[in-house]
């Protein structure tokens, strides 16, 4: 009887002693197949919060080695995975040669990243068929959404408009910049590309709200919900904007970032907080005193900690800027 006993009780004693298995974080989409807009979903584990960062726009004129030098800065930061708000590409040309060469050289920077990213497209990455076309190829979706550990994110496509009406907005586009350039004679602020709303505030289309609308249905108990986007779709008074979301988001904790001005601000909307972030290489205004190259660091936990991170902030051991210069990216320097 005692032998029994003995062993039962000690049976006991090793599973109260073995050391809980390690649980892979939560990692939820809906592509099954295919080519995605991540570049992978390998993430490392967590403690009960985690940290994501966000870059934002290269374009516009980017300038050199700001991106690379970012890349390096993330690596120390070590958040859990990176997000972009889009226009990581110049673009702004129906040349496949030149688009291949474009994300060549953008995709090559970022595969030195020791964390997955996620692509978005912004104006200059989504100007044209042709352009929306590579992207859906090397990509994916243009819009999509994944949630990670009870945290949802929603990746919205500003440039998502039927292909005549982006035609239209292209062509006019091109005219305005001969006119910046001094090609053809006229004024910009009198040029149909400025008149157009789409210039500011972007587009999606009813498709893209619908496919949201169900997303927000399906998971309607998540802890946040993140919304990025390029354009502030929000600030359209037309009904083609974010405010179609916005009614389905009201009773649910959330958070709105954007690119596309090239300069930091915050508000409050909705008792939300919205955040146009400022640039990671793009073009600066230089009386803009909110136009600085940065990096924003999110910490969830129950709610997230937002953290503007001014990338000449980002120091190393010996107190400078690590600066990794865009030639170095081909594996010549470790990040």
């Amino acid at each position: 009887m005692k032998a029994p006993y003995v062993l039962f009780i000690l049976s006991l004693v090793s599973f109260g002693c073995e050391t809980p298995k390690e649980q892979k974080p939560i990692f939820k989409h809906d592509i099954p197949s295919g080519p995605t807009p991540w570049n992978s979903d390998s993430f490392e584990l967590e403690e009960e919060d985690f940290t994501f960062a966000i870059i934002s726009d290269l374009t516009g004129g980017e300038r050199p080695n700001i991106y690379a030098t970012a890349v390096g800065q993330l690596n120390r930061l070590d958040p859990t995975f990176v997000l972009s708000v889009g226009d990581l590409i110049e673009g702004g040309t129906e040349d496949t040669a030149q688009l291949e060469k474009e994300w060549e050289s953008f995709d090559g920077r970022t595969s030195f990243l020791n964390m997955p990213f996620f692509h978005l497209g912004g104006n200059h990455d989504l100007t044209n068929p042709v352009m929306r076309r590579f992207w859906e190829n090397r990509f994916g979706r243009r819009y999509y959404h994944f949630v990670y550990e009870n945290v949802l994110f929603l990746m919205l496509d500003s440039e998502d408009y039927e292909e005549q009406r982006m035609m239209e907005i292209y062509e006019a586009r091109a005219k305005a910049l001969q006119i910046i350039n001094g090609e053809i004679e006229g004024v910009y602020e009198e040029s149909d590309y400025y008149k157009m709303p789409e210039r500011n505030l972007g587009g999606m289309s009813d498709d893209q709200v619908a496919y949201f609308k169900s997303v927000l249905e399906k998971y309607s108990e998540v802890k946040w919900t993140f919304l990025l986007m390029h354009k502030p779709l929000w600030m359209h008074e037309d009904n083609k904007g974010l405010e179609r979301l916005e009614a389905l988001l009201a009773d649910r904790p959330y958070t709105v970032f954007n690119g596309h001005v090239h300069s930091y601000s915050h508000r409050k909307r909705l008792g939300k907080d919205y955040i146009m972030l400022g640039t990671t290489g793009g073009s600066q205004n230089p009386r803009d005193s909110m136009a600085f190259d940065e990096v924003t660091l999110v910490r969830m936990d129950k709610e997230p900690v937002i953290t503007t991170l001014k990338m000449a902030g980002i120091l190393d051991e010996t107190g400078k800027v690590d600066v990794v210069y865009d030639s170095l990216y081909q594996g010549k320097k470790e990040f």
